[in-house]
């Protein structure tokens, strides 16, 4: 199926560091499901260029938000970062993706682990709300470097209270320490079982599936774990099983 652009208009641009910036766009889009991802595209010297991204808002908030890291060398993201209120972009009219609930197999326990700007579409899911009833507990892990770096934190905290205790959140630092927060990276701590004390509820194959989003060696260092450790397996349509990622187009 051929892809339909559309042009949407730039509403604010959110910097947050040197590296990480939130972009709000309003745009005539098809309604999307929680978890997916779009493109985002600019005409930048005669050639245009896009890339895909996850939604962070829910799909019934009016405006449409994303979560992105500016890489200094990149030709797409130092101009997104530069965009002002008022200016025109192009954005995909139809949302892609298979990180949504409707794919999670049943079970008690979802685990959401994020690193970095992967933390988009779970902020999505939760904020949207709905589909969640079926878990007991739901655990949100947002692993970044640095405290600076965890731009959504007062959202997780405000979400973990509208749950009312049956959702529960983890920050993790790689290069810092901070009170409340693990210190190191997702596949060690789920291998020494610092992250599942912490959580308080361990990851299994009986009662447990996994979402993963973020950096592709933490994915994949996150499914060997799983695999070795925890003696789970990769979920597809046509083969169950407790732990799956997104693969951008």
């Amino acid at each position: 199926m051929m892809t339909e652009w559309i042009t949407g208009e730039v509403i604010k641009v959110t910097t947050w560091t040197k590296k990480l910036f939130s972009i709000f766009i309003k745009a005539p889009i098809i309604p999307f499901i929680p978890g997916q991802f779009t493109k985002l595209s600019l005409e930048i010297n005669g050639k245009r260029l896009q890339r895909a991204y996850s939604y962070v808002n829910a799909p019934k908030d009016s405006n449409i938000e994303f979560y992105l890291i500016n890489v200094q060398e990149g030709q797409l993201s130092p101009k997104l970062a530069k965009l002002c209120p008022g200016q025109k972009i192009m954005i995909t009219k139809q949302a892609a993706g298979f990180l949504v609930l409707d794919k999670v197999p049943i079970c008690e326990n979802l685990w959401m682990i994020a690193s970095g700007t992967g933390i988009g579409p779970y902020l999505s899911i939760l904020q949207e709300g709905v589909g969640l009833n079926r878990f007991k507990h739901l655990v949100l892990i947002h692993a970044v470097r640095f405290s600076k770096d965890l731009s959504y934190l007062p959202l997780m905290k405000q979400l973990k209270k509208s749950y009312n205790g049956k959702l529960q959140i983890q920050t993790i630092l790689s290069q810092e320490v901070m009170e409340h927060s693990l210190t190191g990276r997702i596949p060690a701590l789920i291998e020494n079982n610092q992250l599942e004390t912490k959580i308080g509820l361990i990851i299994n194959p009986k009662n447990t599936h996994v979402l993963l989003c973020g950096n592709p060696k933490m994915i994949y260092d996150t499914q060997s774990i799983l695999k070795n450790k925890r003696n789970m397996k990769k979920h597809s349509r046509h083969n169950p099983g407790h732990f799956f990622s997104e693969n951008y187009w």
